[in-house]
């Protein structure tokens, strides 16, 4: 251990966090009891699992640290992850890990909070696998793959999905024949729910408003973008549906389309239902018009005079500025409109532009405040704006830490 690394104290009870992709597991060390503005005490990233060459990389204690070889899988993955922080001062040996929190993308309508995740919990997971054919089978690799190495920690299951489970048949149900939609578990699910509920609870004490009597609409635009109308701190209306495919323009997705396009493309262009899958997915949205997802990129090509990029940039605020528009409608009076994730914190233009002209609604951005730097929870409107305007970074890992060392207390 080198003289930085030993100088490093780990806080007394840790919450190790796992984000498990197919080919991906996104690690950190966190202090629950920490701001959000706070590094975690270690985080990582293990990549490239199932190829020939794989990397696992370490940030702890101010310094960066790579290695590499073949990953065969998930398991190999974490041996790797946790043999790297073993060699830097922060392993299993060095810290005291009181709980494990596991994002899950997917939890149908059976989960609407974290749970202690036991054998029968793993199974109603992997029930829901038709959901999410892409996210959930990972999430449950690194789910076992944990539990194996840590057996001896609760282990806690956050879901994306539940903090939409308030939303009301109204917006939920889709108006599609009610045996099949029932058969199929065809109904809006939303994703992206630990930011959009971490973020809006911060909104009360900001307004100085008990949180039962705030309505606001929150944005987590990133390269995925989502909305959500709050009433009183439940949700009532987001913009991602049955897939994170519906709802904005984000950086490779197209967002809400005519499903007629489907059909189309199918009969006139002979795509498969993988091609197209592919085309909305991966191909469209920003850099489907535009060529990059990137929004500092997108602003070059802008600066540049390229058309496409402008052109791509005005159809992603034009959608967002209708879902603002019908959630202010659904909501009846709004007191709060929150920016958040890497576009929303970090492009003050989007915030600009997706607000412009909405004076006669009560709604005043401050162009200083809103240029300022990323720099924590603040408000970018005006002092007389009756709809307050605010950037909240979110922090989704430490949502999720916090929510595994409360279960984990309580077990």
């Amino acid at each position: 251990m080198n003289t930085v690394e030993s100088q490093v104290q780990a806080p007394e009870n840790l919450a190790l966090v796992l984000n498990s992709g197919s080919s991906s597991i996104k690690f950190q060390l966190v202090d629950p009891k920490k701001h959000a503005t706070d590094e975690p005490f270690a985080s990582g990233l293990v990549e490239q699992i199932g190829e020939k060459q794989g990397t696992v990389t370490l940030k702890f204690g101010g310094e960066k640290y790579t290695t590499s070889a073949p990953i065969p899988d998930h398991s190999a993955g974490l041996d790797m992850a946790f043999a790297l922080m073993g060699e830097h001062g922060c392993g299993l040996e060095d810290v005291h890990i009181s709980a494990v929190g596991h994002r899950v993308v997917h939890g149908g309508v059976l989960f609407s909070q974290p749970v202690i995740i036991t054998d029968e919990v793993l199974g109603m997971v992997r029930d829901l696998i038709p959901l999410a054919p892409l996210h959930n089978p990972a999430n449950i690799d690194g789910i076992e793959v944990a539990r194996n190495l840590l057996s001896d920690v609760p282990h806690v299951a956050v879901f994306d999905t539940g903090f939409f489970s308030t939303v009301p048949p109204a917006a939920a149900v889709y108006a599609i024949n009610a045996e099949v939609a029932a058969e199929h578990g065809v109904r809006r699910y939303g994703f992206h729910g630990t930011s959009h509920e971490y973020v809006s609870q911060h909104i009360p004490e900001l307004l100085g408003k008990p949180a039962d009597e705030v309505n606001q609409i929150t944005l987590h635009l990133g390269n995925g973008a989502s909305a959500s109308a709050i009433r009183g701190g439940m949700a009532v209306d987001t913009s991602m549906g049955m897939t994170p495919l519906a709802g904005l323009v984000m950086g490779t997705r197209s967002g809400d389309v005519d499903p007629g396009i489907i059909f189309h493309l199918h009969r006139s262009a002979g795509m498969s239902i993988d091609e197209i899958d592919q085309l909305l997915n991966r191909s469209s949205g920003v850099k489907g018009i535009s060529g990059v997802n990137d929004f500092r990129e997108l602003d070059q090509l802008i600066e540049q005079g390229d058309q496409d990029a402008w052109l791509a940039y005005n159809i992603y605020i034009h959608q967002l500025r209708r879902y603002i528009g019908s959630y202010m409608v659904a909501l009846g009076r709004v007191d709060a409109i929150t920016f958040t994730a890497g576009v929303g914190e970090n492009a003050p233009n989007v915030r600009a532009d997706a607000l412009a002209n909405l004076e006669q609604l009560g709604i005043k951005i401050d162009p200083e405040r809103n240029s300022l730097p990323n720099n924590g929870a603040r408000e970018i409107s005006t002092d007389d704006s009756k709809i307050k305007v605010f950037v909240v970074p979110t922090n989704e890992e430490l949502a999720i830490a916090r929510y595994a060392m409360k279960l984990a207390a309580e077990a």
